[in-house]
C-alpha cells in the first residue's frame, strides 16, 4: 500500500499532482517559481518529492520572471506555479515578456473543477484562451492520462524554432483525481532542437557582399547569447577583423572590452554602416528598425536567424541566413578568407575617434564625485568593485542605459535586464533565477541587481523571497526619487505646500530620500544608506565579503541625467 499526500489507496492507483510532477521531472525541469494554493497546493510539494526545486515567491508575475530567466540561463525552460483566476492572470505580463524576449517558460495553472464549467465556479476564468495570444502553446489535459504528453508537447514548443512562453491549464478535479498508475503513458525527454545550416549559396553571398563592404558592422544579439554561439562569434570576428556592437543581452557573448567592440561608438558606427551582419539580432526598436534616420537610407543588412518570418520584417534584407546562430557563424568563418576589413582604415578610424571622444566624456563625469552623485560617478566606481564574472541585473530608465556602458560584462548571459519588452519590474525575479543558476552552477559567482527607485517598486517585496533563500544577491538601488527624475525633499514641500496632493504632486515624483535600504532589517538583514562614493565603495566591500543578501541604497541627483544623446531614444530625430 502506498501513503500519498491525501491519504491512502491503491498502490495500482496515483494521483494527478503527482503524475504532473513527475512528467516535469522527466522532461529535465529543476525549478518551479510560484505562490500556491487552491488547488495547487499538493503539486508545489510533489515536485519536490520529485527531485525539482520549488521556490515560493510573493507575486505571480515575478514568479513568472525568474522562471523564464530560468529557461533563458539553462536553455530548459522553468516552471511557473499559479492559482486559478486571479493567479494565472497575474502572469500573463510575465508570459508575454518571456514571448517578446524569446525565452522559454512554462506556466502552469489551476483551474475550477470541469464539472462546475460556467456555474460560476470559484475563480473560474477562461484562462486557455487568456493565455494563448502570448503562448506558443496553450492548452488543458483531458485527462491524467495524458498529462505526459501535453507537459513534453509544451516543452517542446516553448523551446524548439524561435523560443517562448506555453500554458498547460489543470482543473482542480484532474490534479486531485487517480487513475491506474498502468494507464499513464511517460513521455520520453523532449530532446534539444535540432541545429540547422544556412544555404551554402547564401553563405557566401554574406562573405562577399561583408568582404566588399567599406563600413561593415557585426552587431550580436541576445539570440547568439541564449544559442551559446561564443566560440563561433569569436572565432569568427578575430578572423575577420571586423567592428562589431553587442545589443544589452548580447552584451558579453564577446567581452565588452574587446578591441573590436565598437559599443561606446554605437549612433556612429550605425549611422554609417554600408553593410550590416545582424548575429541573432532584430531589427525592432532596439535597433531602430534598421531605418534611417539611425541608419543610412542605402545600407545593407545580412540577417542570421532561426525563425524565417523574422526575415525582411522592418527594412528588406539583402541575404538572409536561416538557421542557428551558433552553427551558420561557424559557417561564416569556415567561408570567410581572412580578413575582410584591416585596421587601420578610414572606417576603423573613425570609430575608434568617436570611441576616445564618447570615452572621454564618460570619464569626465564619472569622476565628478561632488555630492549629490551622477549616474556616471555611481557606475564607474561601482565597476571597479564588482567582480568581473558577476551576472548583472539592471533594470529601469536612465539606471539601466546608463549602466549598460559602464558596467561591462566580459562573459555571455552575464546580463539580464528589461529586454524586448521593455518591462519594468523583471529585476528581483531575474535576480532569484540567476542566484539559484550560480548556486547549482557557479558556486561563489555573485550576482549583483542595479535597480532604480522606480523599478524596484513594482517587485520590492521578492526581498523577502530573497532572504528567505538566503541568496546572496546584491541589490543596489539607483535612487533619484523618481520615474525619470524626481524631486530635492525642499522642492517636494514646496510644491505641496497647503494644495492637494494628488493634484500637485509631479507625476514622475516619489518620495524623496527614501530609506529602502531599511526593508532588510524587516528580514533580518542589514542595508546601507550612501550618499558619497567612500560610502558605497565600504558598503559594497562589505557585501562583497558575506555569502547573504545585502541592500545598498544610493542616493544620487533627482535632476541628473544621460550625457547629451545625437538622436532620441527611438528613432525620432532630435535636429
Amino acid at each position: 500500500m502506498i501513503v500519498t499526500l491525501r491519504g491512502r489507496m491503491s498502490e495500482e492507483e496515483v494521483e494527478g499532482f503527482s503524475v504532473l510532477a513527475k512528467a516535469l521531472a522527466d522532461q529535465g525541469v529543476q525549478y518551479i517559481f510560484g505562490i500556491v494554493g487552491i488547488p495547487v497546493m499538493e503539486v508545489a510539494t510533489a515536485a519536490q518529492q520529485a527531485g525539482i526545486k520549488y521556490i515560493g515567491m510573493r507575486n505571480e508575475q515575478a514568479a513568472c520572471y525568474a522562471a523564464q530567466a530560468i529557461g533563458y540561463l539553462t536553455g530548459r525552460p522553468g516552471v511557473c506555479l499559479a492559482v486559478s483566476g486571479p493567479g494565472v492572470l497575474h502572469t500573463i505580463g510575465g508570459l508575454a515578456n518571456a514571448q517578446s524576449n524569446c525565452w522559454p517558460v512554462l506556466l502552469i495553472g489551476g483551474a475550477s473543477d470541469q464539472d462546475q464549467d460556467g456555474m460560476g465556479a470559484f475563480q473560474e476564468c477562461p484562462q486557455v484562451e487568456a493565455c494563448r495570444p502570448y503562448c506558443k502553446y496553450s492548452a488543458r489535459p483531458p485527462s491524467i492520462e495524458l498529462i505526459p504528453y501535453h507537459v513534453a508537447k509544451a516543452v517542446k514548443s516553448a523551446t524548439h524554432g524561435r523560443p517562448g512562453a506555453a500554458y498547460l491549464d489543470l482543473p482542480g478535479n484532474l490534479l486531485s483525481g487517480t487513475v491506474e498508475e498502468a494507464l499513464v503513458q511517460p513521455f520520453p525527454r523532449c530532446p534539444p532542437p535540432p541545429a540547422s545550416l544556412a544555404s551554402p549559396k547564401a553563405v557566401s553571398e554574406a562573405v562577399a557582399l561583408l568582404g566588399r563592404a567599406q563600413r561593415p558592422l557585426v552587431i550580436v544579439g541576445k539570440g547568439a547569447a541564449y544559442g551559446r554561439a561564443e566560440e563561433q562569434v569569436k572565432l569568427f570576428i578575430q578572423k575577420t577583423g571586423l567592428p562589431f556592437l553587442p545589443t544589452p543581452m548580447g552584451k558579453g557573448v564577446l567581452p565588452d572590452d574587446h578591441p573590436q567592440c565598437v559599443a561606446p561608438a554605437r549612433s556612429r558606427a550605425l549611422l554609417q554602416a554600408d553593410v550590416v551582419l545582424l548575429l541573432g539580432a532584430r531589427l525592432n526598436w532596439i535597433l531602430h528598425f534598421g531605418r534611417p534616420p539611425r541608419y543610412a537610407p542605402n545600407a545593407k543588412f545580412i540577417q542570421v536567424d532561426l525563425c524565417a518570418e523574422e526575415f525582411h520584417n522592418s527594412v528588406q534584407g539583402s541575404v538572409s541566413l536561416l538557421g542557428d546562430v551558433k552553427e551558420v557563424c561557424g559557417q561564416l568563418m569556415e567561408a570567410s578568407p581572412g580578413i575582410l576589413h584591416p585596421s587601420p582604415s578610414p572606417w576603423w578610424d573613425s570609430l575608434r575617434e568617436k570611441m576616445q571622444a564618447d570615452t572621454a566624456t564618460n570619464n569626465n563625469m564619472s569622476l565628478d564625485t561632488s555630492v549629490p552623485l551622477n549616474y556616471y560617478a555611481v557606475f564607474h566606481h561601482l565597476h571597479q568593485l564588482l567582480p568581473e564574472d558577476c551576472i548583472i541585473v539592471s533594470e529601469g530608465a536612465n539606471t539601466m542605459d546608463i549602466g549598460r556602458t559602464l558596467l561591462l560584462n566580459k562573459h555571455p548571459r552575464h546580463r539580464l535586464d528589461a529586454g524586448t519588452f521593455g518591462t519594468m519590474g523583471v529585476g528581483l525575479g531575474y535576480a532569484i533565477a540567476a542566484a539559484l543558476w550560480a548556486q547549482d552552477n557557479a558556486p561563489g559567482k555573485r550576482v549583483v541587481c542595479v535597480e532604480g527607485d522606480s523599478a524596484f517598486g513594482f517587485s520590492g517585496m521578492e526581498l523577502e523571497t530573497i532572504y528567505r533563500y538566503n541568496l546572496p544577491i546584491i541589490i543596489v538601488i539607483v535612487n533619484n526619487n523618481g520615474i525619470y527624475g524626481g524631486l530635492t525633499e525642499e522642492l517636494f514641500a514646496d510644491i505641496r505646500e497647503g494644495t492637494d496632493p494628488a493634484l500637485s504632486t509631479p507625476p514622475t515624483s516619489l518620495l524623496p530620500q527614501a530609506h529602502y535600504e531599511r526593508m532588510a532589517s524587516v528580514f533580518g538583514g542589514s542595508g546601507h544608506f550612501c550618499s558619497t562614493i567612500p560610502q558605497m565603495q565600504k558598503a559594497v566591500g562589505q557585501a562583497l565579503k558575506n555569502d547573504k543578501p545585502s541592500l545598498i541604497n544610493v542616493m544620487i541627483n533627482p535632476m541628473a541625467q544621460r550625457k547629451a544623446q545625437d538622436f532620441d531614444w527611438l528613432t525620432r530625430s532630435k535636429l
